[in-house]
């Protein structure tokens, strides 16, 4: 009797852990934000979700890479993206080494902040090409 108590549980068990294991993939999908009209995503710890952001490249056309100068991604980094006459337009955490962006054809001015240093870095955005625009910090 015991014997079937502890089937009935261990079934119960797998039943709950294949929803939780279900549940975490649903959350990993990117979620776009909006700031100031614009959309933007961001991620890429982990191969499923670089590819998830991989998926969305053609809805955006700016692309940021956070990393240090050894190669390792970041998360975590600070940005600001301002338009030519230096008003603030969006600014977010990345959620990992990837920020896209789609932004209405211009001249940016991205700043891009993590562990207190700043990179900043001028963007031209066209209308149908990505732009990929890398920064790098320095281990100290």
């Amino acid at each position: 009797m015991n014997n079937k108590f502890l089937l009935h549980g261990l079934v119960i068990a797998a039943m709950g852990f294949g929803s939780v294991v279900s549940d975490a993939r649903a959350d990993d999908v990117p979620i776009v934000h909006q700031a100031g009209g614009l959309s933007y995503v961001s991620g890429g710890v982990g191969d499923e979700s670089l590819q998830r952001l991989r998926e969305q490249l053609s809805a955006f056309n700016l692309k940021l890479v956070f990393a240090m100068t050894s190669g390792a991604f970041l998360s975590n980094a600070r940005v600001v993206i301002a338009d030519e006459k230096g008003k603030t337009l969006l600014e977010a955490i990345s959620d990992g080494p990837w920020f896209l962006a789609k932004l209405p054809v211009g001249n940016y001015r991205v700043v891009a902040s993590y562990a207190g240093k700043a990179i900043e870095r001028s963007v031209a955005v066209g209308a149908t090409a990505l732009n990929t625009v890398d920064f790098r910090w320095e281990q100290e």
